[in-house]
């Protein structure tokens, strides 16, 4: 069987081939500036690259332009279309409509559009991707992943706010969580690494990126997650602010004279790393800014070791004890000085890092940076969502 995955973005469009009988990526690329002058598909099969540079008016375009280089003599790694068995789509936000991955049809098309006001800068753009899908594989099925889904086992004390019952049954405000199929993949590949069921294990999942998100998994599902109604909440992250008091808000809205959409930009697009370093949103620049002596960026380092330290020891107590933090994601998975940070001071709690193996080369492989004597495993796992999504897909069809 083989899978096309597909993330598409608002003028963007990556996409994954696998073969789901070695799990093997036949092929894999993108499409830029959909819908913008300078359209660009970057496709790699066969260990080499191929450029194809032509405008791209629309998503309908970049599917047709990725399925053709799929089939192409050289570039190509299938026959025709027939070879592909069906459609796996990421789609961010599910609301409490969706609890686990779902077959497109008509009908629950019609259900998934209101739940864009719940991510309406992901949600829109997967919905399109889903629609130039059907329209060029009307017959291909389609399956929608949701990066909620695995969320959907937070118990309702874990996952409501403090407001009028009446007004979250109403209005389904309520903490969903994101980032799940990374949460999912990791949390079961530190299973099966340490050759355990995941079933009697307690793991902190810390997926550390541009955006962050933490999870607590017992069992092999979820209890609780940093990220909330949206991606805003949590640790600070590359450019959001992460939790906040929503007074200061307000009393940054009056001061600035910012409207509260402007103010809400401000606190996505303008906050957490890149806010309070005055440098960069990117942990590499901040990691070269700090060992170069700019105090702020440091701080801003510090501020993100600690917060997440804070979920690591919150859903320790959540889990009612730990057996293994996995760290993952771009900054997870390439910044020792953060996850030493999020280590430091929990001796106390059986996690020691072991220093000298938390320096390593990034070799895509999974590494174990726990001391000998650490009662909880400290594992660096690369996560790999789209393979994920496509095994959602295949496991529905």
């Amino acid at each position: 069987m083989k899978i096309l995955v597909i993330n598409a973005g608002s003028s963007s469009l990556k996409y994954q081939l696998i073969n789901m009988e070695t799990e093997e990526v036949i092929a894999k690329g993108g499409c830029e500036r959909i819908g913008i002058d300078g359209g660009k598909l970057t496709h790699k099969a066969h260990g080499e690259t191929f450029v194809v540079e032509q405008d791209l008016p629309d998503h309908t375009a970049a599917i047709s332009l990725v399925l053709n280089e799929l089939v192409d003599k050289k570039a190509g790694v299938i026959q025709s279309m027939d070879e592909i068995d069906a459609v796996g789509h990421r789609v961010v936000a599910s609301g409490e409509t969706f609890t686990e991955t779902t077959l497109v049809t008509d009908e629950t098309m019609k259900e998934l559009e209101p739940l864009s006001e719940l991510a309406p800068l992901h949600n829109p753009a997967a919905i399109l991707g889903i629609n130039a899908c059907r329209a060029i594989m009307p017959n291909k099925k389609m399956a929608m992943v949701f990066d909620t889904s695995f969320h959907a086992t937070m118990p309702p004390y874990a996952y409501l706010y403090g407001i009028d019952y009446d007004d979250y049954k109403k209005y389904k405000v309520r903490k969903y969580g994101f980032h799940g199929t990374s949460h999912k993949y990791v949390s079961q590949a530190a299973a099966e690494y340490l050759k355990k069921d995941i079933k009697d294990l307690k793991i902190v999942t810390c997926h550390l990126g541009n955006g962050s998100s933490i999870s607590a998994v017992k069992g092999g599902k979820c209890i609780d997650t940093s990220m909330g109604f949206t991606p805003l909440a949590g640790v600070p992250m590359g450019t959001r602010s992460g939790d906040i008091d929503v007074a200061a808000v307000e009393f940054l809205c009056n001061k600035k004279g910012m409207t509260f959409a402007e103010g809400m930009n401000y606190l996505n697009k303008k906050s957490g790393m890149l806010g309070v370093s005055g440098v960069s949103s990117d942990f590499r620049d901040l990691c070269a800014a700090a060992d170069g002596g700019n105090e702020r960026a440091q701080l801003a380092l510090d501020m993100f070791a600690y917060d997440c330290k804070k979920y690591v020891g919150a859903y320790m107590a959540a889990l009612g004890g730990l057996d293994v933090i996995v760290f993952t994601a771009g900054v997870g998975e390439n910044t020792p000085s953060v996850r030493e940070g999020v280590c430091d001071g929990l001796e106390a709690f059986g996690v020691k890092l072991d220093k000298a193996k938390n320096v390593y080369k990034n070799d895509g492989a999974i590494h174990d940076l726990s001391a000998a004597d650490s009662k909880v495993r400290i594992l660096v796992i690369p996560t790999n969502e789209e393979l994920v999504i496509a095994r959602e897909t295949a496991a529905l069809l």
